[in-house]
């Protein structure tokens, strides 16, 4: 319960912070979300994307 009233008092009891809260914790979902599926994708198809095969096609420059 303390827990609680320390986010409103510090979060929620102003406008300005309660907006400012809502708006970071979306970029911040997002950007955990992002990455969490890139890397969910990347460990599913490992071996099939350009980024995993590309050395078997590329030519050496020497």
């Amino acid at each position: 319960m303390a827990l609680l009233q320390q986010a409103y008092r510090g979060l929620f009891r102003r406008t300005s912070t309660f907006a400012l809260t809502i708006v970071l914790g979306a970029v911040l979902f997002e950007r955990a979300f992002d990455q969490g599926a890139d890397a969910i994708f990347d460990r599913l198809n490992q071996g099939k994307l350009w980024k995993h095969i590309k050395h078997k096609y590329e030519q050496s420059e020497e």
